[in-house]
């Protein structure tokens, strides 16, 4: 039963970690530096190569950055692993989302151990001089399979609260009462 779920999970997180790893790849070969655009679709579109030596929207703690969001990323990818690991199999939404996130943590962990420059980011969208933060294909499995996982938590969380009303007798204080008590 367990092979279901690898069959998704293993793929998927390949893929996400093998594009990350050449569209990266790509950049540092063909986008001139210092960050000079390359536009795709106009000025919506660019190609801009950058390295990101903190997180996301630029979070930053100096020279000990890259070590301290490698343990992070470890920390979250042992997390991951054990979500991984109770998931059903055949829970396609749940094993998806996970692959997709660990895929991203991996681009970017292989990115944080080869290379004190920081990550390798590129895709630059926005309109005239409103910018997005520059990303990746990494942090776009990041987001797409975080923002799944937290649907597909809340789906669950919902659903086990449902069970848990249905399975009160008839007659019984509402679940809210029967956890916190009687409102005063």
């Amino acid at each position: 039963m367990a092979r279901n779920k690898a069959l998704l999970f293993w793929p998927v997180l390949l893929a996400v970690t093998a594009t990350d790893a050449v569209t990266k790849a790509l950049a540092e070969r063909w986008l001139p530096l210092p960050q000079l655009p390359h536009e795709v679709l106009g000025n919506a579109v660019r190609f801009t190569l950058v390295y990101n030596p903190g997180a996301a929207f630029g979070i930053n703690f100096g020279p000990s950055s890259r070590w301290i969001f490698m343990g992070l990323t470890i920390i979250a990818l042992i997390i991951l692993a054990r979500l991984y690991a109770a998931t059903r199999s055949g829970d396609v939404p749940r094993t998806l989302a996970l692959a997709l996130v660990c895929g991203g943590a991996l681009g970017n962990l292989v990115d944080r151990l080869r290379s004190g420059l920081g990550v390798v980011d590129f895709i630059d969208i926005g309109l005239r001089n409103a910018r997005w933060p520059t990303f990746n294909v990494a942090d776009s499995a990041v987001t797409i399979g975080a923002v799944l996982l937290a649907f597909v938590l809340w789906a669950e969380d919902r659903e086990a609260a449902v069970g848990m009303a249905a399975d009160s007798p008839p007659g019984a204080p509402p679940l809210a009462d029967q956890v916190f008590g009687e409102p005063s």
